[in-house]
């Protein structure tokens, strides 16, 4: 079992930065594969950024501003983003999924955290 836990979310003004977490437990958190995903009110829940063995894949929406890293030796994700709008305001999620292969679909990953609140006012 492996547990996921954001922190770093928040208000922010628009164009305004912030950075999320994603601490995880367990001891192969290097070869999953991770992302982050976001739901807004009343919008189904959409691909942020996906880390595995291959590299970083982000979405259009958050191409240049958004960065996803990863320290394998602490077991943990991060997001960073920048400029960040009014239309980024959303409940982000980490999600670990058990294998490496790359995916942007959530039922694809097999553990969530909890979500963090993340709202940008204009």
């Amino acid at each position: 079992q492996v547990q996921l836990v954001e922190s770093g979310g928040g208000l922010v003004q628009a164009g305004g930065s912030l950075r999320l977490s994603c601490a995880a437990s367990g001891r192969t958190f290097s070869s999953y594969t991770m992302g982050w995903f976001r739901q807004a009110p009343g919008k189904e829940r959409e691909i942020v950024a996906v880390s595995n063995w291959v590299g970083t894949y982000y979405p259009d929406s958050v191409k240049g501003r958004f960065t996803g890293s990863r320290d394998n030796a602490k077991n943990t994700l991060y997001l960073q983003m920048n400029n960040l709008k009014p239309e980024d305001t959303a409940v982000y999620y980490c999600a670990a999924r058990k294998t490496g292969q790359f995916s942007t679909k959530e039922y694809d990953y097999d553990y969530w955290g909890q979500g963090t609140q993340v709202t940008v006012s204009s």
